[in-house]
């Protein structure tokens, strides 16, 4: 089961699809090749059938291990499937179930902190908001058991022994994890259809602890589902290819070098494509409104969202130089295959689509900025900080070595440009994006700051100690890149550690005093919620699409860097299927992903809408924000 609940709770780094991954339908497991011909019944048969009746609890999935395990022998170590092969079935029903999931663990993290808002702050305008965002979850919930139990049956039909192999070390933990899913499911349920009665009143603190435990269920349910996949990426040095599955230690098999990594990288990451997703509901029904109540609302719904999602993109970058540098200490080779291999150029493509999701997100503050009164005196900035998103994603993306022709690298002078070979080494590439994460935060704060008027006496020079530390931070950042240039490749790695605490000292500080300085700041009007140009909604659409796609290509990245083995450099795959797909294939694949789950949430977003009772009809305060017609006289 290790793919099952893995991409059903999993984040960015997308699922475990892509070569050499039996949860991809990339690689089928031959243990006899590996471990020698042996009968799988495990430890006494406890972890066996642990494993079959908690994954008959989770999907009521009937999975055939006990035959395997009695002879695994007389078992085809894998299958085949009709014209798009086992590696197409699995890639596809293990990247689709992953993101449904992500969506259904993201969603309630950040509806229970609106709820949280609504509640101690006194206003029912976040209770309401986080009900809709909940109603959302009900019927992908269902979409991503349903994936689940397709993925399940691909898993146990297409790949038995590897799955029976995976049963006998986690069993315990499968039985946890299906206890888990089935209170998770109550506590949702209960969560959203108890929340207009449980409103008021001590009841009403009762239900948000509820959502405090939908989160916690979930959370753990991921770590869970998160050590089945990082074993096979990082299996304990204790286990190598003699040893039987029995003697693998459960606890040694999930806190393994990469557990922790992935854990950190995909809370964030679900909260990332959670707000990315409500967001794009959100400029849906912004869209389609028909009143200026509808607009109102969903304006302010799509801001909430990308706040969200932007908030923990910029953090998120360096979770993942974590979960990059744990790989290169785990195994420096896997880290060399991951950055400078074959994969090199799909870094590239990251670079890209990371960019479009910095830009997409400050374009929208940009042109939200035109309904908020004062904010424009910010407005000659913006050119600025469009200069800095559009360089750094510019140094960000350029290749080191160049794909060239042999006139082509005779006219160079070698596989490296002598102008552009310098920014494509990380010193550059590190603090173009630290960069772009400080400028992304400055437009967050420009927004924040743009209708409010300081009080406090020390106002003006706390505004010079913010800009002085996001100054102090840029500075630090720079230098260290430069000085990269100028000192060996194990001192320029430990560089990023410093621009890293650099800007994150600097957020902190920054975050801190824009909080005291703001306390019963007055207000330059109020913000004219609804009155937002057409063109603002299709960056939220660009958002959601292009993490979505981002998903998919980091999971090939992670699943690929183990190449031809299923569990690295424990089991080997002997299948035919073994190589790993070049980036065209890859990319076709992850759209083919992409394209379905995004048709299965549009038929989502209108199943939503059909009977729903008009979620604003009680927005008074937005409606009187959006100002009457002016007549032809001049009077309103």
């Amino acid at each position: 089961m290790s793919r099952l609940g893995a991409a059903r709770r999993s984040g960015i780094d997308g699922a475990e699809c892509g070569p050499g991954s039996p949860l991809s339908g990339c690689t089928h497991v031959q243990l006899e090749a590996t471990t020698g011909t042996r009968r799988l019944s495990g430890r006494d048969g406890v972890s066996r059938a642990a494993g079959i009746i908690g994954l008959s609890l989770l999907l009521l999935a009937g999975l055939p291990l006990e035959a395997l395990a009695q002879d695994a022998a007389r078992v085809q170590p894998y299958g085949d499937f009709p014209v798009i092969g086992a590696r197409g079935v699995i890639w596809i029903t293990a990247q689709v179930h992953l993101m449904f999931a992500a969506f259904v663990l993201g969603v309630p993290m950040f509806a229970v902190v609106v709820e949280a808002i609504g509640i101690f702050g006194g206003d029912r305008r976040y209770d309401k908001l986080a009900k809709e965002f909940t109603r959302l979850l009900l019927i992908a919930y269902s979409a991503t058991a349903i994936w689940g139990a397709m993925l399940t049956f691909a898993l146990s039909s297409l790949y038995p022994v590897f799955w029976a192999y995976l049963t006998q070390i986690f069993g315990p933990s499968m039985i946890l994890y299906a206890s888990l899913f089935i209170v998770e499911s109550f506590t949702l349920y209960l969560y959203y259809y108890g929340w207009d009665r449980w409103s008021a009143g001590r009841a009403k603190y009762g239900h948000f602890g509820l959502g405090v435990l939908l989160n916690v269920w979930g959370t753990i349910v991921m770590f869970i589902a998160n050590g089945w996949l990082t074993y096979m990426m990082s299996p304990p040095a204790e286990v190598t290819a003699d040893t039987a599955p029995a003697q693998v230690q459960l606890w040694s098999a999930i806190f393994n070098a990469t557990w922790m990594p992935i854990n950190i990288h995909r809370l964030l990451a679900n909260v990332v494509f959670g707000g990315a997703i409500v967001g794009m509901y959100a400029a849906y029904r912004f869209l389609a409104a028909r009143n200026d109540e509808e607009r109102a609302h969903y304006d302010w719904m799509g801001y909430i969202g990308n706040f969200i999602a932007i908030g923990a993109l910029i953090v998120l970058p360096f979770a993942g130089y974590y979960l990059g540098r744990e790989i290169y200490e785990f195994n420096q080779q896997m880290g060399i295959t991951m950055m400078g291999g074959f994969m090199s150029w799909l870094w590239i493509i990251q670079a890209f689509l990371i960019g479009v999701l910095f830009l997409a997100g400050n374009y929208y503050l940009w042109t939200g900025m035109g309904r908020i009164p004062g904010a424009e005196r910010f407005t000659p900035y913006i050119k600025y900080m469009l200069f800095v998103l559009v360089i750094g994603t510019i140094v960000w993306a350029t290749p080191h070595t160049m794909i060239a022709s042999r006139d082509e690298i005779a006219a160079m002078g070698g596989t490296h440009h002598p102008f552009l070979g310098v920014l494509g080494v990380m010193s550059a590439k590190n603090t173009a994006v630290n960069l772009m994460i400080l400028t992304t935060f400055l437009s967050f704060m420009l927004y924040r700051r743009a209708n409010k008027i300081p009080v406090v006496d020390w106002a003006k020079s706390g505004t010079i100690a913010q800009g002085a530390a996001l100054a102090v931070a840029a500075a630090v950042v720079l230098f260290y890149g430069v000085y990269g240039y100028f000192v060996t490749a194990i001192v320029r790695i430990g560089f990023s550690v410093y621009q890293v605490l650099a800007v994150l000292a600097a957020m902190v500080f920054v975050v801190v005093l824009d909080i005291l300085m703001l306390r019963g700041a007055k207000s330059r009007g109020e913000i004219r919620w609804g009155q937002m140009p057409a063109r603002s909604q299709y960056a939220l659409f660009i958002l959601a699409v292009t993490f979505t796609w981002l998903m998919g290509l980091m999971g090939f990245a992670r699943s690929g860097i183990r190449q031809h083995w299923h569990v690295y450099e424990v089991i080997r795959d002997t299948s035919s299927q073994a190589a790993t797909p070049a980036l065209g294939p890859a990319a076709t694949m992850i759209s083919v992903c992409v394209l379905i789950f995004l048709s299965l949430v549009a038929l989502i977003f209108w199943l939503g809408g059909l009977a729903e009772k008009p979620a604003h009809k009680d927005r008074d305060d937005l409606v009187t924000a959006v100002p009457a017609p002016v007549t032809a006289g001049g009077e309103a």
